[in-house]
């Protein structure tokens, strides 16, 4: 599996917004930690089995991490990087997850840890169709008593990527790279846990 990471937070990087909604308010954030129901309410998971089970294992309430955004897509768009594949299809993802506690989400060392472990341990994994790349970037938390404030933290946007002849090929593996991500990032942070 093809796999890297990177940090992104220069004053024109994406950055994220929690709480956050889309322009026309149809999609908007859903605290799965604290409200599991609410998976049912995220548009991208309702027809995406292998994308709702990995939302549901990342916000599990024992774990110190969550899920704030998700998006999915199919494209025959293959960037130069992505032809070693040979595929002319490609199913990506994007979820981003942030620390539960403010005082984690608000260390860029823990999330450059993070994105390195688990990047350094997708590395290892069996070679097959599939890409993943983790990136920092900034996070700004807007509490729901207090709107007009933000308090400054870092999030980890994760991208996946299967590949394959034709789109069922690569959402099949894009299915398998989304399962063996979530092993690294539960793997990653039990070791990151053992390190504080």
């Amino acid at each position: 599996m093809l796999a890297d990471f990177s940090i992104e937070l220069g004053r024109d990087d994406h950055a994220l917004e929690i709480p956050w909604s889309s322009p026309d308010g149809t999609q908007r954030y859903f605290n799965l930690k604290r409200q599991p129901e609410l998976l049912l309410h995220v548009v991208e998971a309702a027809d995406n089995r292998d994308l709702a089970d990995f939302l549901v294992a990342l916000n599990t309430p024992h774990s110190v991490i969550e899920t704030a955004k998700c998006d999915t897509w199919l494209s025959d768009q293959i960037h130069p990087e992505e032809e070693i594949f040979g595929a002319p299809w490609k199913f990506g993802a994007y979820v981003d997850i942030i620390f539960t506690a403010p005082e984690r989400r608000a260390s860029f060392e823990l999330h450059e840890e993070l994105a390195r472990d688990v990047s350094g341990l997708l590395q290892r994994a069996p070679d097959f169709a599939a890409a993943a790349d983790l990136v920092v970037r900034r996070c700004y938390s807007h509490p729901s008593t207090d709107p007009e404030r933000s308090d400054d933290g870092f999030c980890i946007t994760i991208y996946v990527h299967g590949f394959g002849d034709e789109g069922s090929g690569a959402r099949k593996n894009w299915a398998i790279g989304l399962k063996v991500v979530q092993n690294a990032l539960i793997q990653a942070l039990a070791q990151q846990a053992r390190r504080l």
